[in-house]
């Protein structure tokens, strides 16, 4: 009898210490989304001050500037991982467009706000990749415990689940560089 106590309060112990664990990384994932979160609200207040400065500039590439300003709209109001990482990757490819208009546009790319905020938003971007690293790290961390025996069990006990990693995929930073002499 004593010895059935004692295995019940070891059990009880191990589920109550393995579900404190999972709890942890649960908070750690939200802790980390909530730094993307942060960084990408910057990246988004920087953008109009940016699309103002070129519009100077370029005003008549109204097109370029409405897809940049829609897919920045877009990237802001996105909520959760898998609508956020759509909508940056939509954002990634209308800002590549705003720098590339710099290029035809040689007063532009000398002005010195211009120049002040491409590199506020590289600080940024720089900022965002950190974030992101520290949030699919607790991802994977929880992940792991999620799907690992025997936290499984009591994660599937307590309806811990597996969060998304928030990747974005550019297929132009996957390809191999062509070097040509």
């Amino acid at each position: 009898m004593i010895y059935a106590l004692i295995a019940l309060v070891l059990i009880g112990l191990y589920i109550g210490g393995m579900y404190n664990k999972l709890v942890r990384a649960r908070t750690m994932v939200e802790e980390g989304w909530s730094g993307i979160d942060v960084q990408l609200k910057k990246r988004y207040n920087l953008i109009p001050n940016l699309i103002e400065t070129v519009k100077g500039y370029a005003g008549h590439e109204k097109e370029t500037l409405n897809q940049v300003i829609t897919a920045r709209n877009a990237a802001a109001s996105a909520t959760g991982v898998k609508a956020t990482k759509a909508a940056e990757q939509q954002l990634q490819a209308a800002m590549a467009n705003i720098f590339a208009l710099a290029e035809a546009y040689p007063d532009l790319k000398a002005n010195t706000n211009f120049l002040q905020l491409q590199n506020e938003l590289s600080a940024i971007e720089g900022d965002v990749e950190k974030a992101r690293r520290y949030y699919n790290g607790t991802v994977r961390e929880n992940n792991v415990m999620v799907e690992s025996f025997p936290s499984n069990l009591v994660a599937n006990m307590f309806n811990f689940y597996l969060a998304d990693f928030f990747e974005i995929d550019n297929a132009a930073e996957k390809a191999v560089p062509k070097v040509k002499f």
